[in-house]
């Protein structure tokens, strides 16, 4: 039985079982260990400034468009009910998802690329990594120990979400068995993080005059097909409500696929226990054949129609040159991070306290620090 009550499967984790935090704490009254990461993880000041972190669109560009801080929400709420559904710990996996782009830099994958070139004397920079040593190591909250002492799945699952293991050999992400499958509860994040970001994209994309829905129509096979049958079923409804209602369609059809399909392979499986997903050789929730066909025409429909579209590659190219300047700015003169973060260089090392620095600002705030200490605005 799970936390709330509810009857687990063989194969879901279970808090009892769980291999514990780093630094041993008593349990909780009412919460489980879960429940605790979940609940820090929201406390937490990187969860905080997810709220003016690019998503696609930054924050200053309107009221309506995705955050990381939104995005995380919409994750999060995919992946519990996929666990639900599908009897795994949703608590686990509610946890996990928000967690999983707490270690994002400001403007999105142009920062990371920016990041990851000029910190690559000091091993480089992937927002997975950097979200693994948030939680581990960065964030400062208690008395006790650094970072929010989560427990060993959590970390499992921050450390497994698509993360590129060859780079980081002796690395904190090699404490946690890359040989060993991550268990279902974590395997949920990339595909619900995926359709997440497919989804809301496609709305943002749309409200920002960029994607147009004709061209949706004709070269996105998942969309077209979808808005062709909410045309059909709503008859006279205006192209708003058209449009909203195949956004809200499609995010059903592909979770109820990712459900579907998950449970026909767990079944095929024949996993009886944890130890035993751990030990397969590949993934088990997934999508079918058809729909990850077309989740991937998707993909290359949004990257070269948004994700390179004039607008954001303009907003883009500016958030580039902004952090690339920040970043040799403090690596010239060391004296100008604030305290804590000097005290911090002398322990990690100079590029590695501004690495992380950057990374933990939010998009507003780099601006401002540049133009203060590069432009020399005041």
């Amino acid at each position: 039985m799970s936390s709330t009550g509810r009857q687990l499967q063989p194969y879901a984790v279970r808090e009892e079982e769980s291999r514990g935090r780093r630094f041993p704490e008593p349990e909780h009254a009412y919460r489980s260990p879960f429940e605790r990461d979940r609940d820090r993880i929201v406390h937490s000041r990187a969860f905080r400034r997810l709220e003016y972190k690019t998503q696609v669109f930054p924050n200053h560009h309107g009221d309506h468009f995705r955050t990381r801080l939104t995005h995380t929400i919409e994750v999060a709420q995919l992946a519990r009910t996929v666990a639900q559904v599908l009897g795994l710990n949703t608590s686990l996996s509610e946890a996990i998802a928000l967690a999983h782009d707490l270690g994002h830099p400001p403007f999105g994958h142009v920062g990371e690329s920016v990041l990851d070139a000029v910190m690559r004397k000091s091993g480089g920079f992937e927002h997975n990594r950097h979200t693994l040593r948030t939680v581990v190591e960065i964030e400062e909250q208690y008395a006790g120990f650094r970072g929010l002492n989560l427990t060993y799945e959590v970390r499992e699952g921050i450390a497994k979400h698509s993360t590129r293991y060859d780079r980081f050999a002796g690395d904190e992400i090699q404490r946690f068995r890359l040989h060993e499958r991550a268990p279902l509860e974590a395997q949920i994040i990339d595909l619900v993080d995926d359709i997440a970001y497919n989804v809301h994209d496609i709305d943002d994309g749309v409200e920002a005059h960029v994607l147009l829905v004709d061209e949706l129509i004709a070269n996105a096979p998942l969309f077209g097909r979808t808005y062709k049958q909410m045309s059909t079923d709503l008859g006279e409804a205006s192209e708003r409500e058209l449009f909203n209602e195949t956004i809200r369609r499609m995010l059903d059809t592909l979770v109820t696929d990712l459900i579907n399909n998950s449970r026909v392979a767990i079944r095929a499986s024949g996993v009886r226990n944890l130890e035993d997903v751990r030990a397969l050789p590949g993934n088990l929730i997934c999508h079918s054949e058809e729909v990850t066909a077309e989740l991937r025409v998707l993909s290359e429909v949004l990257a070269q129609r948004l994700y390179q579209s004039a607008v954001v590659h303009e907003q883009m190219e500016s958030a580039r040159l902004t952090i690339e300047q920040l970043f040799h700015a403090y690596l010239e003169n060391p004296n100008l991070l604030p305290e804590r973060h000097r005290l911090r260089a002398e322990r990690v090392g100079t590029r590695l306290a501004i690495g992380d620095y950057v990374a933990g600002m939010t998009d507003r705030f780099v601006v401002r620090e540049h133009r203060r200490l590069v432009a020399g605005d005041q």
